[in-house]
């Protein structure tokens, strides 16, 4: 049987990105619990890069990730808002004051400013961060073009594979599945996104406690349709978000509800508390609800991500806990992350991170 040099569970976006890096210089095996990858996390993603997304901790993997996601075509410039009421004025400058040594190209605007770029925005709402740099993700030709790069670089993908065992003899992990297979590596990759911690007690790793929360967005139709241009729309204390879509409108209330690691799905009080933010930020009918949906954003206690070898587990390392910034990051998150495993030197695009931030050392 074939000793792989690295076993990647999980074949959503943390997943394949990696792999494929991985794959450069050594042999790796990606194992899939679903019928296709991607089914959970990245395929739910609002797909959009935001350099403020997930917060200053976040901000040198989202900015080191841009230029590989531009060059390859996978961003479309939309620049996004961050609004504030009359009474949060103060919580919108702290909120640029925590960006102002960041890199983060950042602006504060004015309520005429703010009517120019969100047709009919409500009275209340007075001023905005503007963040002209913020685009659009094609998330799934980001995530195919991580699946092809490994299959060019040996990767192989092995589906409907639920990890059941994890046994380390002379070396070598034995990894059995639901189906019945057997597989041999020398290291696990533990890339399981809701499902990371339970991963780690099959290998006898203490979990880090990676909680899955369930966001909820709604496709809807509105009166008057959004314009196309339109920036995405955040509120700054956290409350909702919304941008266009091919003419339809996709809302999120930004909710963050504990959930077990499951096929999640929204529930109508999420929905409701999201279409009544909206009904306070803008002078829209909503004519229906055409389509609803749910995915798992999953973060470590301190919402930082988590890369690199375990520190107890011999042969057992984490790319985990990426939250809803997975998507954005995935260039410089999987290259770091390959680096910190194969032993390599940084590049260009990772040699301004610091690794410590993500270690999984910081938890023992």
């Amino acid at each position: 049987m074939t000793v792989y040099d690295f076993a990647v569970i999980g074949a959503g976006m943390a997943g394949a990105s990696l792999a494929a890096e991985l794959a450069e210089s050594a042999s790796v095996l990606l194992l899939e619990a679903e019928d296709a990858p991607g089914y959970h996390a990245t395929g739910r993603s609002a797909a959009f890069w935001e350099e403020c997304y997930g917060g200053p901790d976040i901000v040198p993997l989202t900015l080191a990730s841009g230029p590989y996601l531009a060059e390859h075509g996978f961003l479309n410039r939309r620049g996004a808002l961050y609004v504030a009421r009359e009474g949060e004025l103060p919580a919108l400058d702290a909120f640029m004051a925590s960006f102002a040594d960041t890199g983060v190209t950042i602006e504060r605007l004015g309520r005429e400013s703010l009517e120019r770029r969100l047709p009919r925005v409500r009275a209340p709402w007075r001023a905005a961060a503007w963040e002209p740099a913020c685009a659009d993700i094609d998330v799934a030709a980001l995530h195919a073009h991580y699946l092809a790069l490994g299959r060019s670089r040996g990767v192989r993908t092995e589906l409907r594979s639920e990890i059941t065992r994890l046994e380390r003899t002379d070396g070598v992990w034995r990894i059995g599945t639901a189906g019945g297979q057997s597989h041999r590596a020398a290291c696990i990759v533990n890339a399981a996104g809701a499902w990371a911690d339970r991963v780690a007690g099959l290998a006898g790793a203490h979990p880090i406690g990676i909680a899955p929360l369930r966001r909820t967005v709604v496709q809807l139709r509105t009166e008057p349709a959004p314009p196309a241009d339109m920036p995405l729309v955040l509120d700054v204390k956290g409350r909702f978000y919304f941008k266009p879509d091919a003419g339809r409108l996709w809302l999120s209330p930004q909710d963050e509800v504990p959930s077990e690691p499951c096929d999640a799905a929204p529930e109508e009080l999420a929905v409701a508390e999201a279409i009544a933010c909206l009904e306070e930020v803008v002078d829209w009918r909503i004519e229906a609800v055409e389509r609803r949906w749910a995915g798992l954003r999953s973060f470590a206690p301190d919402r930082r991500p988590v890369y690199g070898f375990d520190p107890q587990v011999e042969g057992f390392a984490w790319f985990a806990g990426q939250g809803g910034f997975g998507i954005q990051t995935a260039p410089a998150a999987a290259r770091l992350g390959a680096q910190l495993l194969l032993g390599k030197a940084r590049d260009e695009m990772t040699k301004s991170l610091d690794a410590a931030l993500y270690a999984p050392s910081r938890f023992t």
